[in-house]
């Protein structure tokens, strides 16, 4: 337990004063960069802008390659800062340095603290260390914590409008190309009545919107043997008074019947799914090992549309993979279309060590890669402008989530099916929902206008 080292930590007159946690990726690990500052506040750190940091905390991601680089050349960076600011400390948690495992010094040298995704908690400990050997700490569990135990983790949050809720951690998908069950362990779901009573503590303490976060959310239930499914948690949570339930990332295998029926009957489960088909090719498809066909993924779709007709889809694509033909890449262009996804996060397929597609022969050479992501993007930024453009002189609702960058008296939110839209206002409409009509469509987002009465 965290305790002791949380109470040593805070009465050490040599610790750093201020701290900033740079988190790289998914949800997820923004979730997880959450418990990291709520941990060094409990220890008596105040948070600060990066830039006056005594404590940098790197939270990384490997599932692409360009976080990672991104990642990297930010904590070299940090170490090379440390040379002119005496008692200046950084360390790397999250998932590079669980995949660093037993060359975690070596991987990050000269950083002061290194940690995996299953020991969070154990920070304030790793810090007293640190303090008073003088050396690198390095630390990475080859074993998950129970979820119950590291959502502990969660109490006692910052005030908000929104808030993320751990569902499940891990996967058991083993898709080929990715590291997800090496970084972050096999699929575990928390118990339901923890997953309640979290939420209602936010919603006691004015959250109006909770994500519910999984690598693969909507398998949710698996080995907890008391019937719970995610369904049955939707619903759950949007009974203790939620506004608006969201949830990601969701698996096509995992969208079931159930499912459909809250999203088409509960109110507060917002019409949106991420909903990651990776490509539109059967062959790629069953190469990636996503245990489902274009032809499944469609029948989900059309299924969930039925019954939830405005329903927000976006996805996630890439391009490049070993073996990826021409006529491959155009199956993944045609589903676009035909798809009609509102967006979709497109990437060039990188390899990642430790998984079965690393080895596989026949990868697209960059430029073959680059030419076919342009136009990948360019299909789908034609599919979302008709999206947005059949949005215009429609109403919604927008929960307000900032002022706008461009101007001083606009403000952005996000209307139910989870996309963007910019409206007159000032921040005393932060937090707020806000009755918005679309007047029109950008590259992006939309525009929209307050409706009075």
């Amino acid at each position: 337990m965290a305790e002791p080292a949380i109470a040593a930590l805070a009465a050490r007159n040599d610790k750093p004063e201020t701290f900033a946690v740079v988190t790289y990726g998914c949800q997820m690990n923004a979730r997880d960069g959450e418990a990291i500052a709520q941990l060094l506040a409990a220890c008596g750190l105040v948070q600060a802008d990066r830039a006056d940091a005594r404590l940098l905390v790197f939270n990384t991601c490997c599932v692409r390659d360009n976080a990672e680089r991104r990642a990297l050349g930010n904590i070299r960076r940090a170490v090379h800062d440390k040379r002119s600011r005496p008692g200046m400390m950084v360390a790397v948690c999250g998932c590079m340095a669980q995949e660093s495992g037993g060359s975690a010094e070596r991987a990050f040298p000269g950083v002061d603290i290194v940690f995996g995704t299953h020991n969070i908690r154990r920070l304030p400990e790793y810090l007293l260390r640190a303090l008073d050997g003088g050396k690198p700490v390095a630390d990475i569990w080859r074993e998950a914590m129970d979820v119950e135990d590291v959502e502990e983790l969660a109490s006692g949050r910052g005030p908000g409008h929104k808030a993320f809720v751990i569902a499940t951690r891990g996967c058991d998908n083993f898709c080929s190309y990715c590291v997800v069950p090496s970084v972050r362990g096999r699929e575990r779901s928390r118990p339901m009545d923890d997953i309640l009573r979290e939420c209602e503590g936010l919603l006691s303490g004015g959250v109006k919107e909770i994500t519910l976060l999984g690598q693969n959310v909507n398998s949710y239930g698996a080995g907890l043997g008391d019937g719970a499914t995610f369904a049955r948690l939707l619903r759950a949570v949007a009974g203790l008074g939620a506004p608006r339930v969201r949830f990601m990332t969701s698996h096509p295998k995992d969208l079931s019947d159930e499912l459909v029926e809250v999203m088409a009957e509960v109110p507060a489960v917002c019409g949106h799914i991420h909903l990651p088909v990776q490509s539109g090719s059967d062959r790629i498809l069953s190469l990636m090992n996503r245990s489902y066909g274009r032809e499944r993924y469609l029948e989900r779709l059309a299924k969930l549309r039925q019954a939830v007709p405005d329903v927000g889809v976006t996805t996630d694509l890439i391009v490049g993979f070993p073996g990826e033909t021409d006529a491959d890449f155009e199956d993944t262009l045609s589903l676009v279309d035909e798809a009609g996804f509102d967006a979709a996060y497109t990437f060039i397929y990188s390899p990642r060590t430790g998984t079965k597609a690393a080895a596989m022969p026949g990868r697209a050479p960059d430029e073959v890669s680059r030419e076919r992501i342009t136009r990948l993007i360019a299909a789908q930024e034609a599919r979302t402008a008709r999206v947005f453009a059949g949005l215009v002189g429609s109403d919604h609702v927008a929960l307000v989530d900032e002022a706008a960058r461009r101007g001083a008296r606009e403000v952005s939110g996000k209307v139910e099916r989870g996309i963007s839209v910019t409206l007159p206002g000032g921040e005393g409409l932060i937090g707020r929902f806000v009755p918005v009509r679309i007047v029109s469509a950008g590259h992006n987002t939309l525009r929209g206008t307050i409706r009075e009465g």
